[in-house]
């Protein structure tokens, strides 16, 4: 995967091109699920989302960075923030990892709203160690949590959007990936692999739902959260103390894939970092190798040698 290099800012920010705020995508009447949403990233999306009108329910299992223990405190305090400010939203302390209860989070936002729209899987957790030190635990957790809880949401969301039968609806599924599975982060191992699989996920799902309607894609955020600030300073991506990292920034990307607006863009990961947003390319073969018939092992050495190490660069 690569990045396309995005248009200069003045032509895409609405701020430095003088466009007021009304070219926002607006959500009045949908309805959406965000996990993950009690803090960081989630927390923003949900925050936005409610205030472009979507009625949202705003799930968190209340753990700590390691999974550890619950609190349903942060969700009640965004559910909290969003009716101070006149929008609609419910808590939900759902472990997303758990088959039931994701089928149960998806339920409740049907039975409480009438409907479900969008659906955005933030949450996840960290155990990170280098992989000749990581235990079958560390490895499992985070497995569970990020990989098998996109899957969850994702499997009764679509059961949902596909027992409706509309070709023409304006569904939605936004997945979070990570560049630490995209570029490869070394004392990540089980985070890189649960996030490259949420990119295989979103490729798979894009294709299967199309025809019900929906879009799926997703984003791989940089910010500044509590996720970051457990790393280690010589291995943070983002550097906190701005507010050009602030998760805020992440969360106007992630309204526009869920409104109507989007319905061109499916299968698609795309970067969200401070003030730049990025389209990666997907994966595709940049040098092939057409024999005429079984390859002998030491003329294919010679010409993989050949073809692909100057790509590489040996």
């Amino acid at each position: 995967m690569s990045l396309i290099p995005e248009e200069d800012s003045s032509k895409c920010n609405p701020a430095a091109a003088g466009e007021g705020s009304a070219g926002m995508a607006r959500l009045d009447g949908r309805v959406a699920i965000v996990t993950g949403a009690g803090r960081g990233i989630g927390r923003s999306v949900a925050l936005l989302l409610a205030s472009e009108g979507a009625s949202v329910v705003v799930n968190d299992l209340g753990s700590a960075v390691d999974g550890s223990g619950a609190d349903s405190g942060p969700a009640g305090e965004v559910v909290a923030e969003i009716a101070e400010a006149g929008g609609k939203a419910i808590a939900n302390g759902a472990d997303v990892s758990d088959h039931a209860a994701a089928e149960n989070l998806v339920a409740s936002a049907i039975e409480q709203f009438g409907r479900l729209d969008v659906l955005v899987n933030v949450a996840g957790i960290l155990r990170d160690r280098m992989i000749f030190n990581m235990t079958e635990q560390e490895w499992d957790d985070v497995i569970r949590v990020h990989l098998k809880g996109t899957f969850n949401t994702t499997k009764f969301a679509a059961s949902h959007w596909r027992s409706l039968r509309e070709e023409n609806a304006q569904n939605r599924i936004i997945n979070f990936t990570s560049v630490s599975g995209l570029h490869g982060a070394p004392g990540q191992p089980n985070y890189a692999a649960a996030k490259m699989g949420i990119v295989g996920l979103t490729y798979s799902s894009a294709h299967a739902l199309a025809k019900y309607g929906v879009t799926v894609n997703a984003i791989s955020p940089g910010a500044a959260t509590r996720m970051i600030a457990s790393i280690p300073t010589e291995r943070q991506r983002v550097r906190p103390d701005r507010d050009e990292w602030s998760p805020d920034n992440v969360a106007p990307i992630v309204a526009y894939l869920a409104s109507e607006r989007s319905g061109w863009i499916t299968g698609r990961v795309v970067h969200s970092s401070g003030y730049e947003i990025s389209l990666y390319s997907n994966p595709e073969p940049v040098s092939r190798l057409v024999g005429t018939g079984p390859w002998d092992a030491d003329a294919l050495a010679e010409q993989v040698e050949r073809s692909f190490g100057p790509i590489v660069g040996r």
